[in-house]
């Protein structure tokens, strides 16, 4: 059967003794060995098979074509006969297949319907490092059905970069086996990365300087579709080699496309295939021998504390950087250029986490309920699903009404399952179904959920009006599997709905997502608070509301994948349950005044405000406080003599913690306990007056430490010529600003506190301008007061100057003309 030899052969009877004695083994064998396509047909012979079928599991359809391909081809046969290949398109599968190559998503369906396996006598998990959460929840299920129905049941679990031991563990100490490889030399070149410099422009410096250093074809990695139509233009435009092909390789390609990137380039050509991470592992692409990697990968990233996946581009793990290195010595010895320097390669991760671990967990728990287990931790995974997913997740379900409190899936539950679809597309085709929208509502779940059909516009009716007038055979099996799925919900009528009515049968799905235009061209918020922007140039950024399927970028940088316009009457029509009326007040800060309005609110958007009275109630005092609080104490209008209160009281209470803190900051604070009771009834910082203060302050400031205040402080200062001045208190020492006249005959110092606290006490001349300060008015009079009075009886000759001060009579006036 074989002619020739693999590098997996030396470990195939090990691996069938294992299989022999064992019900469960693992295989951990390097890229190129051939595990992939020797072993199903190696172990189809053994006796413990019987008539059963052997399941291969694959985790992308272009593993999956591609291995069920060489199998068939090895055998001499088309795939169907001995060699069947069942994916979401193009499934060949006949009565003689006894070897069938499967999607990870689609054995998943195929336990849940028949949990007993009829007529499967193995399930081989390939490329299972990938650690897709399909996987995960296939192999736990497996063995769950291993346990308790199927003890014949043999499981392989097969990996090129695995902790084997640690999966032997899972499946009840298991044997390991393992394969050398074949790999030939590969040198690694690398060639950092300008990081103010676009990735395609660096990818296609790299790629253009590697097709002049070395001969063959080359295998670029590129983290996503965009990134590789980019630098499928840079290189088509600056290569003049007529004989060079640029080549794309990503899951949403036709099947055709994919094959004419993985067959090899005709005679006296070369090509340069733009990949994705699919060409990691399980292909082998013919004449390569050259590989350049940008180090980056598109992975998506759940959310759950806003029920959102967001794809985010992030760093390969060193795994998967030798894994795309070791492509490039799959036939013979290559070379492979990495865009960063050799330094940075230690901060990246040892393994890319498992999609368990930063996954929306709803379709596993909805498939957990419907294996009759309502919590997926007593099953058996290598790494647990996250408690907090799991609680967004059975959330998200009892929402969508598939899920009894108990965790128990229900009839409308099972209804969901049925479909091959996320949760939330179920839902949204069921309900659309429901109302004559169902056609519409599967060709959007087909177009969400298959990269690329319909195109990649963001705005989703352009890609409805291309998918239904393609006429490429993915786009027909697509449109054909999307009416099977309205056969499953019964859809008995379809008025057939037009792409205008997109994003009302999307919101459907995404009623989180619908979004509102935040004034500003491309930038929307969601319902669920978080923003995110479209391309200014896009129609989509001039409309007032979107419905939103997909969403990347971080948090802060969120763009717009896939969207479509929604309409206000469309949003009140169906989601009337979810919109939340209240009245509120607020408070405008250019205004310095009270506003009311009546908002209409899906989650964090504003659908609508009417304007209100304001009520004159204590919460409207309330937020008046609070706000004039935050425009800042000193815009009340406070009366000279109330700050002089408070002056009073703050220079008190740096001595005496026991007085009450009158500053502006504390004042601020608390607003909201002592300042509404004085202001009820009004609605703007100019309606309040000193009066209302006072009240305040009265409040404040406790009538028995008003007296003591008034004892041990005084607001004025009595001076001997019978006149009353105030003392100023805001600074750190009382104040006292008066005439020198005024205090002749005083011959003690001015003081408060029963004396205890002298006065600063400045000197003004009879035009009130400083003369002096002194803080010792009878050492001024027996000091510096001779110079300032020969000084002020030449600009002040009306004025009294007398020689003895403390002995003359005090005045406030000049002296009479004449004398």
């Amino acid at each position: 059967m074989f002619t020739s030899a693999l590098p997996i052969d030396e470990a195939l009877p090990g691996l069938k003794a294992a299989l022999a004695a064992t019900p469960s083994a693992v295989l951990v064998a390097p890229p190129g060995a051939g595990k992939s396509t020797r072993v199903p047909l190696v172990l189809a012979g053994e006796a413990w098979v019987g008539d059963g079928k052997i399941l291969v599991l694959e985790p992308r359809r272009i593993a999956a074509r591609a291995v069920a391909d060489r199998m068939a081809r090895t055998l001499g046969e088309p795939v169907g006969a001995t060699v069947g290949l069942r994916v979401r398109f193009g499934s060949k599968i006949s009565g003689r297949t006894r070897i069938e190559v499967v999607t990870e998503g689609i054995f998943t369906r195929m336990i849940l319907d028949d949990p007993a396996l009829s007529g499967v006598s193995a399930v081989l998990f390939d490329e299972f490092h990938e650690r897709s959460l399909d996987a995960d929840l296939g192999l736990a299920l497996a063995l769950d059905a291993q346990a308790g129905l199927r003890e014949d049941l043999r499981i392989l679990v097969m990996s090129a970069t695995l902790d084997g031991a640690r999966v032997a563990r899972l499946l009840g100490d298991a044997p390991v086996v393992e394969s050398a490889g074949r790999a030939y030399p590969v040198e690694t070149r690398f060639t950092g990365r300008d990081p103010a410099a676009r990735l395609e422009d660096e990818v296609t410096r790299v790629v253009r300087r590697a097709l002049a250093e070395e001969p063959g074809s080359a295998l670029v990695f590129l983290p996503g579709t965009a990134e590789i139509r980019r630098v499928a233009d840079l290189l088509k435009a600056t290569i003049k080699d007529p004989a060079v092909d640029i080549v794309p390789l990503y899951g949403a390609l036709e099947p055709r496309e994919q094959d004419r990137a993985v067959e090899p380039a005709a005679s006296g050509r070369r090509k340069v295939v733009l990949a994705t991470s699919i060409a990691e592992t399980s292909l082998t692409i013919e004449g390569v021998r050259i590989v350049v990697d940008s180090g980056l990968a598109r992975v998506p990233r759940f959310e759950p504390d806003l029920g959102l996946t967001r794809l985010e581009t992030v760093r390969v793990s060193r795994a998967a950087a030798d894994q795309r290195r070791g492509r490039a010595g799959r036939t013979q010895a290559g070379v492979c250029y990495r865009l960063w320097d050799e330094a940075q390669e230690g901060s990246f991760p040892a393994y890319a986490a498992p999609e368990i671990l930063a996954a929306d967990l709803s379709s596993l728990l909805l498939d957990c309920a419907s294996w009759g287990v309502t919590d997926p931790l007593t099953l058996a995974f290598l790494d647990p699903p996250p408690k907090p997913a799991l609680a967004e997740a059975r959330v998200l379900l009892e929402s969508l009404g598939a899920l009894e409190p108990d965790g128990r899936i229900n009839a409308e539950g099972e209804r969901l399952r049925a479909l091959p679809l996320a949760p939330r597309l179920a839902r949204m085709v069921v309900d659309a179904a429901r109302r004559g929208e169902g056609r519409l509502a599967a060709d959007l779940a087909l177009i969400v959920s298959e990269r690329g059909l319909g195109g990649d516009d963001v705005h989703l009716g352009h890609r409805l009006d291309r998918l239904r007038s393609d006429r490429g055979k993915r786009a027909e099996e697509g449109r054909r599997m999307a009416a099977g799925w309205l056969r499953d919900v019964n859809a008995v009528r379809d008025e057939g709905a037009g792409p205008e009515r997109a994003g009302a049968v999307l919101a459907l799905a995404f009623p989180d997502r619908i979004a509102k235009a935040r004034g500003r061209d491309g930038e929307f918020l969601l319902a669920n608070g978080r923003g995110a922007a479209v391309d200014a140039a896009s129609p989509l950024a001039r409309e007032p509301f979107l419905a939103i399927a997909e969403i990347g970028g971080v948090a802060a940088r969120s763009r717009i994948f896939s969207a479509a316009p929604i309409t206000l009457a469309e949003i009140e029509a169906d989601f009337a349950d979810r919109i939340a009326t209240r009245e509120e007040v607020v408070f405008d800060k250019t205004a310095a005044a009270l506003r009311a309005r009546r908002a209409r609110r899906l989650g964090a958007i504003a659908l609508g405000v009417d304007t209100l009275a304001v009520p004159a109630n204590e919460a409207s005092a309330v937020a008046l406080a609070e706000g004039i609080a935050g425009l800042g104490i000193g815009r009340l209008p406070w009366s000279k003599t109330q700050l002089a209160m408070r002056h009073r009281v703050a220079f008190l209470r740096r001595v005496d913690q026991s007085f009450p803190d009158l500053s502006d900051e504390t004042l601020a604070a608390t607003a909201a306990a002592w300042l509404p009771h004085h202001i009820l009834g009004k609605t703007a910082l100019a309606q309040i007056g000193a009066d209302d203060l006072g009240a305040a302050l009265d409040q404040l400031v406790p009538w028995d430490v008003k007296r003591r205040i008034e004892t041990d402080l005084p607001s004025h200062f009595d001076a001997p010529s019978g006149q009353r001045h105030p003392i100023d208190y805001e600074g750190g020492e009382p104040t006292l600003s008066i005439r020198v006249q005024e205090l002749f005959g005083l011959a003690v110092h001015p003081s408060v506190a029963r004396g205890k606290i002298p006065l600063v006490v400045e000197l003004l001349s009879p035009a009130h301008r400083p003369v002096q300060v002194t803080r010792d008015l009878p050492g001024f009079w027996k000091g510096s007061y001779q110079a300032v009075k020969s000084e002020m009886k030449g600009r002040y000759p009306r004025h009294p100057w007398p020689d003895d001060p403390a002995a003359a009579a005090a005045t406030h006036r000049a002296k009479p003309r004449g004398t």
